[in-house]
């Protein structure tokens, strides 16, 4: 064999391999869709949860959600034009000056992380107050003792630009049972995290509370349908005991299978509404996902309410097809370096979002949503 055809066997072999690793490393399609294995399902009615476990989980008791933050008082979520009480005076011509104004805007907040742990937010979840209640743009990660930052947010109250009786600040709804926090149903989240849209948004919280009012008394879907608020609506006693009836059994079952398959890394969900698989939450780890399930569950629910069809029957084989497809034709790569990174894919009827925490000694995906596009 001549040394030129040895060469071009060996680059081809290299290149061969190369194929196979890359793809691997790059954590798509075979990873991905490797390290996460569907079980059997729960359904209640026309909505499907798929649990979902991994071969490992990764030690997420550093990290802070929102609803513990603005619990404890150690986040403060406030309108942009009220940043006088969050932040230092500055200096000017060599007297301090206090920061005034009103300079509040629909689609920013400002947030402070008090706290000594990092504030992981998660696009769609609720903040209630302000001049209108509106719901995280992306997720992100915010760093510990954090000076104030800008925070993307969707609105999802139309029709008021007053300050709330709390003031300019915000919370966390409170769900039924007096469980704090609350998140949009896919649909709306959809519209914020894929569109980035404000009008779309707000398009589909009217739908939403149109679907959620069909079935009420006429005195009753009356007020849900004019409620402004999308929290509003979701807090009306008809509404949360319809969604209730919903949400109550899948948490407690799924509840359940988490506490016998905790030694399995139970890490997540596949969501079908109608027989049709339409959404995902995968997260670092079995404690992550518990803190977030009550009111992951709720959202669920309050699609399958609102989006009412005669169902076909979503199985295993769909559920575990959709978490396999992550590779896709574009990616938006967000960074903040030593910090996080964000990823944005978009496939053939699908979009994935990837955050990555890069903070000392993680290293890995703390929250993954892939929607459907629909």
């Amino acid at each position: 064999m001549s040394k030129k055809l040895w060469l071009v066997l060996v680059a081809g072999c290299v290149l061969a391999a190369l194929a196979v690793i890359v793809p691997c490393l790059r954590g798509g399609e075979v990873t991905s869709g490797s390290r996460y294995q569907v079980l059997e399902p729960i359904r209640h009615g026309n909505l499907t949860i798929f649990p979902v476990v991994t071969s490992s989980s990764h030690d997420t008791r550093s990290f802070l959600t929102l609803d513990e933050g603005l619990r404890s008082g150690d986040v403060i979520v406030s309108e942009s034009g009220n940043v006088s009480p969050l932040v230092r005076p500055r200096r000017r011509d060599g007297v301090w000056h206090e920061q005034h104004g009103d300079g509040a805007q629909v689609n920013r907040l400002v947030l402070v992380n008090n706290s000594r742990k990092p504030l992981l937010l998660l696009a769609g979840e609720i903040v209630t107050g302000g001049k209108q209640d509106r719901i995280i743009g992306k997720d992100r990660l915010v760093p510990a003792e954090s000076d104030p930052i800008d925070l993307s947010v969707f609105c999802v109250e139309p029709g008021r630009w007053v300050a709330a009786s709390g003031g300019y600040n915000f919370k966390a709804p409170v769900a039924m049972g007096g469980a704090a926090g609350a998140m949009v149903q896919p649909s709306v989240r959809s519209k914020a995290m894929a569109d980035k849209d404000q009008s779309k948004v707000w398009d589909e919280v009217r739908s939403s509370k149109t679907g959620m009012a069909q079935g009420l008394p006429s005195s009753v879907s009356e007020v849900v349908e004019v409620t402004s608020s999308y929290a509003g609506a979701m807090q009306n006693e008809a509404v949360q005991h319809k969604l209730e009836s919903v949400a109550a059994p899948v948490q407690q079952e799924y509840q359940s299978v988490i506490r016998q398959l905790r030694d399995k890394n139970a890490v997540g969900v596949v969501v079908a509404v109608n027989g049709e698989v339409i959404w995902a939450d995968l997260f670092a780890s079995t404690n992550l996902l518990e803190k977030y399930w009550p009111k992951l569950v709720r959202s669920y629910a309050a699609e399958a309410m609102v989006e009412r069809t005669n169902s076909t029957s979503a199985n295993v084989k769909s559920a575990q097809e959709f978490l396999a497809r992550i590779e896709g034709r574009r990616e938006v790569v967000e960074s903040e370096p030593g910090l996080y990174r964000h990823t944005e894919i978009s496939g053939d009827g699908f979009k994935v979002f990837e955050l990555t925490s890069l903070l000392p000694g993680s290293g890995f995906d703390l929250h993954i949503a892939k929607m459907s596009n629909q």
